[in-house]
């Protein structure tokens, strides 16, 4: 990301800028000139998955949108791997971006940002509809009552597979069951494995949450306590020690982000666990295996169908942000327009606010570049099994520190490998467990 120096400008003079008193508005009250300064609102994103996204964003959007708010819109993108690093350094500098989005909750900054409760609120108010649950349990801690983000989209995590090879072995994919079966002939006949990473990374961590949640096992209950240690989890354990032993290669206990995409790409393997990242790149790069990659809904468990996101739009703004109205009025705006963001998506980033997309369904079953047309036709109920991570509770800062920390990456991948008995390796991940929730309980965040 291209380094920038920011100075804090002069916002109050005399009497100052304040909210108006009615309703939530974002009506700033600015002195009387002639001609007022021009603002700037500098916006920290994600480099997406999707090229045509950040033209769209960067070279279009922000531009109409300045030009009707007499502001300046400066946009920055990082790389995934990048975003907490950058988020704390400019929290140790107390200066940075007036919107900053995570690609996950991050309630471990709630004390460093504003309450998001009147964006939401003014959402609604303006006939946007009310967001999804999933929105609500990745920006809403129930402790403090207050919302620590806003939540403009979200990303399905569909299965993505090699239908040739799945229909070489006569299978369809709907359970876990399927894919422990099918994965294992498939490798037997074709020596191809299963591609669901085992690893330190973010795929990883929704994956083996998908077949804990699946198995009616969590990290904590609805109240936030915690419950990880459980014949559920034990039982999810097993099945992926399985899964690994009869379907997969020890490659995925080093993968990183990026690896199960490069995988299914390169027809190294014959499932994952992604994003539709896989698909649209290998339609964007006309690579012949795209026509051959298919889709399929989260895999039914022994007690749901369950899946997560995979990723979670999540904006913040910071207490010291300089544009704190101008954040919060783009934030509405933009769920105004957010048909545009989902057809520049490709898809990708599905709606928090379902109203503002009603033809939704509609796109999704006829795409232009799919092969077949209605290969995205499986994400139209995707709000029916995507859940967020903390389901069934809230994306607590306890939770977000066992996420960022691998807590489950680690528990599950030494299970899988033999490094430890299921039930060793559920109990030292308990034991991390308790000292987060300490740790969280003593802040009075939890």
């Amino acid at each position: 990301m291209a380094k920038r120096s920011f100075t804090r400008r002069e916002i109050i003079k005399g009497t100052g800028v304040g909210i108006a008193a009615t309703g939530l508005g974002f009506n700033i009250l600015l002195p009387r000139k002639a001609h007022a300064a021009k603002k700037t609102l500098k916006i920290l994103q994600w480099n997406h998955f999707v090229p045509g996204y950040d033209k769209w964003f960067n070279n279009t959007y922000i531009k109409e949108w300045g030009a009707k708010n007499d502001t300046e819109v400066i946009v920055d993108n990082i790389g995934l791997a990048g975003i907490n690093a950058r988020a704390a350094a400019e929290v140790g500098a107390q200066k940075g971006h007036d919107l900053f989005m995570f690609l996950w909750p991050p309630p471990v900054f709630e004390e460093q940002v504003v309450d998001m409760t009147d964006v939401y609120q003014e959402c609604e108010k303006k006939g946007y509809g009310k967001p999804i649950p999933l929105a609500i349990k990745s920006t809403y801690n129930p402790k403090t009552k207050k919302y620590y983000g806003f939540s403009d989209s979200f990303v399905p995590d569909p299965v993505n597979y090699r239908k040739d090879l799945w229909d070489s072995v006569g299978m369809k994919i709907d359970t876990w069951d399927d894919i422990r079966v099918g994965g294992a002939k498939i490798k037997a006949k074709h020596g191809i494995p299963v591609g669901i990473g085992l690893a330190p990374e973010i795929d990883t961590g929704m994956a083996m949450r998908a077949i804990m949640y699946s198995y009616g096992a969590s990290v904590q209950d609805e109240q936030g306590n915690l419950v990880i240690n459980s014949k559920h989890t034990l039982e999810a354990l097993k099945f992926v020690k399985a899964l690994y032993t009869e379907t997969m290669t020890p490659e995925v206990l080093s993968w990183d982000a990026s690896s199960n995409n490069r995988a299914m790409l390169a027809g190294k393997v014959s499932l994952v666990l992604n994003a539709i990242s896989v698909t649209r790149t290998g339609e964007n790069d006309k690579m012949p295996i795209a026509d051959n990659i298919l889709l399929a809904k989260a895999p039914k468990g022994p007690v749901r169908r369950q899946g997560l996101e995979h990723v979670m739009d999540v904006y913040v703004i910071w207490k010291f942000a300089e544009n704190i109205d101008g954040a919060k009025k783009f934030l509405v705006d933009y769920i105004g327009n957010f048909r545009q963001g989902f057809v520049a998506s490709e898809y990708y980033n599905f709606p928090c606010f379902p109203k503002q997309v009603p033809d939704l369904k509609k796109l999704v079953a006829n795409d232009p570049k799919a092969k077949p047309s209605n290969k995205y036709a499986v994400l139209e109920d995707v709000t029916d099994w995507a859940t967020n991570v903390g389901f069934p509770g809230y994306a607590t800062a306890a939770i977000d520190e066992v996420f960022s920390t691998w807590v489950v990456n680690t528990m599950f991948a030494k299970a899988a490998a033999g490094a430890s008995t299921p039930e060793q390796a559920v109990k030292e991940a308990e034991e991390k467990c308790k000292r987060i929730w300490a740790k969280w309980k003593e802040k009075k965040l939890i």
